[in-house]
C-alpha cells in the first residue's frame, strides 16, 4: 500500500509543485518584461486602522511596522533579488508603514504616490483615488520593474482581490489603465 501512495505522490503531486514553481518563475519574468507591475500591501503593522491623532507627517502618530514587519520587508527585497530583479522603481503610499516597507526592501529611493494613500477612514475617496491610480498606471513607462506599495483597501478597489500583509500581487496593465491579476505570492513569516 505504501508503494502505491509513493507512486501516486511522485506521479501526480510532484509535477504540481513543479508547475507552481514554473508559475512563480513566470511571474518574475513578466515583471521584468514590461506591461506588468507588482502591488504590495505594506508589511506587518499590528493593529487596525490608524489612531485618532493620526498625522501623515508624524510616524509616531501612526500604526507602524513591528520587528516582524521590518524583517518581512527586508525579506521581500531579498525575494525580488533572488528572482533576478536587482533594480526596481518603487512608489508608495505616504503612510509611514508603506514607506518603511519600501525603504527596507533596499532598492534605493522610494517615491511617494498619493493615489496609493489609504482611504479606509474616508471611503468616499475610493472612486477618485482609484481612477487617479488607473490613470497613473496607464501613463507609467514600466521599463524597469515597478512596485507599488499600498494598503488592502486600495488593492481591493483596484483589483477586486484581498491581500495579506506583505503579499505581492502581480498585475498586467490593460490598455484602459485597469489591471488584471496574474498571480500572487505570500510573504508572511
Amino acid at each position: 500500500m505504501r508503494s502505491i501512495v509513493v507512486a501516486f505522490t511522485l506521479t501526480f503531486l510532484l509535477p504540481l509543485f513543479h508547475i507552481n514553481v514554473a508559475v512563480a518563475e513566470d511571474l518574475w519574468g513578466l515583471l521584468r518584461s514590461g506591461h506588468h507591475l507588482a502591488l504590495i500591501r505594506h508589511a506587518l503593522a499590528p493593529g487596525y486602522s490608524d489612531p485618532e491623532n493620526f498625522n501623515l507627517r508624524d510616524c509616531t502618530s501612526q500604526r507602524n511596522l513591528d520587528s516582524r514587519g521590518r524583517i518581512q520587508s527586508e525579506n521581500i527585497g531579498d525575494l525580488f533579488r533572488a528572482n533576478g530583479i536587482n533594480k526596481a522603481s518603487i512608489y508608495s503610499s505616504q503612510w509611514c508603514r508603506c514607506l518603511e516597507t519600501g525603504k527596507l526592501m533596499n532598492f534605493g529611493a522610494v517615491e511617494e504616490l498619493p493615489p496609493l494613500n489609504s482611504f479606509f477612514e474616508n471611503f468616499e475617496r475610493e472612486p477618485l483615488q482609484t481612477e487617479q491610480l488607473k490613470s497613473w498606471i496607464n501613463g507609467a513607462s514600466l521599463k524597469n520593474p515597478t512596485i507599488l506599495i499600498t494598503h488592502q483597501v486600495n488593492i481591493f478597489a483596484l483589483t477586486g482581490h484581498s491581500s495579506s500583509s506583505g503579499e505581492i500581487i502581480f498585475v498586467r496593465r490593460n490598455p484602459d489603465g485597469s489591471v488584471t491579476v496574474v498571480g500572487k505570492i505570500s510573504t508572511l513569516p
